[in-house]
């Protein structure tokens, strides 16, 4: 069982949005300090392992701004720059809701959390297969297959679509605008992408341009929570869980699992 990993003792629990959030700072703060002085150039990423109970997901998912995610990688970006950690321009911080914690990772006590610093040479390798199925609007598949180490996988309105720049790109799950289906009509040309990110060991869908606001957005609904999260930037993903449901615009409907239609 992943929690048998954590400290249990109730004694000293952070028991609100608050104080979780707090905790988890001074915690990540504590690790990255053992780098201070510039040498987090060799970081390629940090990972964020949350194994709470389903009556404390909503608490922890508030203390690390689930919806916005950026928010709470800025507040890890202001510890690294008090001890000039000097971490890389493009540094990624995974949250990651229940899933096994690597040995390497520190486990924060008296919290059911775990962080784990990644470096070029210094990470997890194995390999991965999902799938997504169309549960609302029309696609040339009813389902589509996810490998881990393959190219990213595009998600948009019809085949070939052209983008702003005048660059065409194609879209591997399309939705064609011929369609009759109204869903179609709501998906962007370039709305978003599924990749498989190494360090963490996850797929995760990114918002293309056509997917963040003031245009069709990008929503996720959890198996596991009934909070919506909302992709506000094409730069930070959102890690793919089992039963994950993906909203693209107004009804397109995509869900995310490990295991085969068939099954």
């Amino acid at each position: 069982m992943i929690f048998n990993l954590f400290n249990s003792d109730a004694k000293g629990r952070p028991d609100d949005v608050k104080g979780v959030r707090h905790a988890l700072l001074q915690f990540i703060k504590q690790e990255l300090q053992k780098a201070e002085g510039g040498e987090g150039s060799h970081i390629k990423g940090l990972s964020l392992f949350l194994n709470c109970s389903t009556t404390d997901r909503h608490m922890y998912e508030a203390a690390v701004y689930a919806e916005q995610p950026e928010l709470f990688k800025d507040e890890v970006q202001r510890i690294a720059d008090d001890f000039d950690l000097g971490l890389p321009e493009r540094w990624t911080l995974d949250v990651v809701f229940d899933a096994a914690v690597p040995d390497e990772a520190a486990l924060l006590p008296n919290l059911d959390a775990a962080f784990f610093i990644k470096t070029n040479k210094h990470f997890i390798k194995q390999t991965a297969t999902a799938y997504l199925r169309v549960l609302n609007g029309e696609t040339e598949e009813k389902e589509y297959t996810l490998a881990s180490g393959s190219e990213k996988l595009n998600i948009g309105r019809d085949k070939k679509a052209q983008g702003d720049d005048g660059f065409f790109r194609t879209n591997h799950i399309a939705f064609p605008s011929e369609s009759s289906d109204a869903a179609n009509k709501y998906v962007s040309r370039q709305h978003a992408h599924i990749g498989w990110n190494v360090e963490s060991q996850r797929f995760v869908l990114y918002a293309d341009e056509g997917g963040v606001p003031p245009r069709n957005k990008v929503k996720i609904r959890s198996e596991k929570s009934e909070n919506v999260i909302k992709l506000h930037s094409t730069t930070i993903g959102h890690p793919l869980e089992e039963g994950d449901q993906v909203i693209l615009g107004e009804s397109a409907v995509l869900e995310f699992s490990y295991q085969p239609l068939n099954k």
